[in-house]
């Protein structure tokens, strides 16, 4: 019988990105933060079990803010991403304290995940048929020939801000939907009604289509991946710790990129129209609380979340 779809929420990075978990502002009345809209949704698609990626360090808060109040509505774990989880024989290289990216963090779910999956970022709001059709796939499909993942894309213009500039992985994928490659653009911004990004500092601006898709980290794997990148994390630290052992990042997408360059893996692109809603600069969490309230007033969600489950 297959095995019921998971969701891995990543917060390892809540604490550090925003100087403590205090500053991740409720975006309604009642309290409810953007994690607890996604879990909302989760549970209404089909998932029954939550993983969380956190740091020991944030543990108390992030259980008392979050974790003890969602446990009434689902199946709550933890997994604790760590720097000292390394391979036999590495250590952490003196004076570090960055993380080492989420392929790492996936990768501490090693002994507590044994099938499909998905995962997204802790503090980003994906919209609810991001939820269901990410969970219809994961039942749906197991791996053949070729791993079988899946990616819900959003169109860019649906994930910009007002506010700055963003990086986003530029996706391209072929007529049948299936990925082809993801390129990570690290400063996209709206330039009058044209999404633009740079790479020489605002030298030059290439323009990107309204059509253009993009990764917000919101994937959807076979337990496979997890035997992948415990096989290529070794190999990774080789290449980059000599290179950059303060900042190097073992990424989730670069590790699916190798895969499909390799012909091992076969990742089908969900299209979402929903609207993508985070905070990457302060000036967005209004934003986000009038998104919300408008949702709300839509009947996308009730007046206070749970109430109807």
């Amino acid at each position: 019988m297959n095995k019921k779809p998971v969701l891995v929420i990543m917060a390892a990075g809540m604490g550090s990105r925003y100087g403590g978990l205090k500053q991740i502002d409720p975006v309604d009345a009642y309290g409810n933060k953007i994690i607890d809209f996604s879990v909302f949704d989760a549970v209404r698609a089909g998932f029954e079990k939550i993983v969380f990626i956190i740091k020991k360090s944030i543990e108390k808060e992030f259980k008392e803010q979050i974790g003890y109040r969602l446990a009434d509505y689902v199946q709550v774990e933890y997994v604790y991403q760590e720097l000292d989880e390394l391979p036999e024989g590495y250590k952490v290289p003196e004076g570090r304290e960055k993380p080492w990216g989420t392929g790492h963090a996936i990768l501490c779910c090693k002994d507590i995940i044994d099938g499909p999956f998905a995962v997204i970022n802790a503090d980003d709001y994906y919209g609810r048929s991001a939820f269901s059709s990410i969970y219809n796939q994961l039942n749906s499909v197991s791996d053949g020939e070729k791993y079988q993942y899946t990616m819900v894309g959003y169109q860019l213009y649906n994930t910009l801000t007002e506010n700055g500039h963003v990086a986003r992985g530029v996706c391209t994928t072929d007529d049948a939907g299936k990925l082809l490659d993801i390129h990570e653009r690290t400063r996209i911004e709206k330039r009058g009604d044209q999404a633009e990004y740079t790479e020489d500092g605002g030298k030059t601006w290439i323009g990107l289509g309204e059509g253009t898709i993009v990764s917000m980290n919101m994937w959807g794997f076979t337990g496979s991946i997890l035997k992948e990148l415990e096989e290529r994390f070794a190999a990774f630290l080789d290449r980059e710790l000599p290179k950059n052992p303060m900042k190097c990042e073992y990424f989730l997408p670069f590790v699916v990129d190798e895969l499909l360059k390799e012909d091992k893996a076969e990742v089908s692109v969900l299209k979402s129209v929903d609207r993508w809603y985070g905070v990457t600069y302060k000036e967005d969490k209004d934003t986000v609380v009038n998104a919300i309230k408008k949702l709300k007033e839509d009947g996308l969600y009730p007046e206070r979340l749970w109430e109807e489950m």
